[in-house]
């Protein structure tokens, strides 16, 4: 049977509010072999109840959450999430967190998501509080996405070696990216795995669970070239679905 994946939604406030999901993620979750369900903002017990019949979760990406969350306070480039989805996603991920079998992947924003929930902080604004860096990881002044080829711009990553990531990518890959927020300080149990050559962290993983993975690019623009990412995701996912179904014929 194939793996029932989780998909968060990005929210508009309207009137009237909307959720939303962009294909791509869908798509690369089909490719990879998993069956993608998308889940609007709800209750907790209907959320619990959910999570429960989960395989795998995918964090997407979206604007900014809030600095608060983290202790800070906003600076003037912060562009903040719709308020229902940052609350969401938060339950989302903390309930996610405890199931320790549960693989999870972060995309963008929701690498960034798994850093806060376990307690790290972010850079909130790249291109003012890093202002010697060459890396455009967001699109440089003047810049649209129709100046790009791919309609989507890339950067160069450089993938650590001893990491999950490793086996699934070369040293080195240009990544499609659209960011101006970053890691600044790692969650509790995370640790890097790929970095821009400005040094900003790309990646993270939580190596005490079974596929627990951040990337701050956006493989989905990109399935082809990350095929390996979502694959071996959807093969974790499949694992827990079988480890499930194992214990419910025993019990």
């Amino acid at each position: 049977m194939k793996p029932l994946i989780g998909i968060n939604m990005d929210v508009e406030a309207g009137p009237p509010a909307k959720a939303s999901l962009q294909n791509l993620y869908i798509q690369a979750v089909q490719k990879a072999g998993g069956i993608a369900l998308a889940i609007p903002p709800m209750p907790d017990e209907d959320l619990q109840a959910l999570v429960g019949k989960l395989d795998g979760l995918v964090l997407i990406g979206g604007r900014d959450y809030s600095p608060e969350r983290y202790g800070e306070e906003a600076c003037p480039k912060v562009d903040l999430v719709e308020t229902s989805r940052e609350d969401f996603d938060f339950r989302l991920i903390n309930m996610a967190l405890k199931d320790t079998a549960m693989p999870i992947l972060g995309i963008c924003a929701g690498c960034q998501l798994l850093n806060i929930a376990l307690g790290g902080t972010l850079i909130q604004d790249i291109p003012s509080e890093v202002k010697d860096s060459s890396v455009h990881h967001s699109l440089p002044p003047g810049k649209t996405l129709k100046d790009f080829a791919e309609g989507f711009m890339r950067h160069p990553v450089n993938i650590f070696p001893d990491s999950l990531l490793s086996t699934m990518y070369p040293k080195q890959l240009d990544v499609p990216t659209s960011h101006h927020q970053g890691i600044k300080e790692l969650g509790k149990g995370l640790k890097a795995t790929a970095n821009a050559d400005d040094e900003i962290i790309e990646a993270l993983e939580l190596p005490s669970r079974p596929f627990t993975i951040g990337v701050q690019w956006h493989p989905e623009r990109d399935y082809v070239g990350n095929k390996n990412l979502f694959e071996g995701f959807v093969k974790a996912c499949k694992t827990k679905n079988t480890t499930q179904a194992c214990a419910g014929k025993l019990s």
